[in-house]
């Protein structure tokens, strides 16, 4: 039910999103204690600013009125998907080819379930990373959380 809400509001949302001139990265309707919550995430190539959220929000919001999809009570946020997004669509791994990414996996391989490496490849629904010297390749389903490193000792 929560999947096909985000998937409507998605179709609903991505015309209204390449208007404005962003790209919707994802959209997630989630239930945070007893509140519902429909979060758009954006981004463009310069950067969201909180500009961006409060027209991305204008825009939607009467079009989500209208189209009457939701019918519990829900708040809607709109963000900018930020420096450790998740990369969960295949574009998202194409535009980060090459960099270094964090893995957290459901089930630990070679006694661990996090794995710190470059992204060397993706393909049907599966992506290649060099971890240890190694190539490992991994099957995105498999994965709790795949996202860009931020190297924080970089300072």
């Amino acid at each position: 039910m929560k999947e096909s809400i985000a998937s409507r509001v998605e179709a609903l949302a991505q015309p209204v999103a390449e208007g404005l001139g962003y790209e919707l990265f994802d959209v997630e309707y989630v239930k945070e204690g007893p509140d519902f919550f429909l979060r758009l995430y954006i981004t463009k190539e310069e950067g969201i600013a909180i500009d961006d959220c409060e027209a991305m929000s204008r825009a939607i919001d009467p079009l989500l009125d209208e189209a009457d999809l939701i019918k519990d009570h829900y708040y809607l946020e709109v963000s900018s998907v930020g420096l450790d997004r998740p990369l969960k669509k295949e574009k998202d791994f194409l535009y980060f080819m090459g960099e270094m990414i964090e893995v957290k996996l459901f089930r630990p391989i070679e006694k661990t379930d996090y794995l710190v490496g470059r992204l060397i490849g993706y393909g049907d629904g599966k992506f290649a990373i060099e971890w240890q010297g190694q190539k490992l390749e991994l099957s995105v389903k498999d994965t709790r959380l795949v996202r860009p490193w931020i190297d924080f000792s970089k300072g």
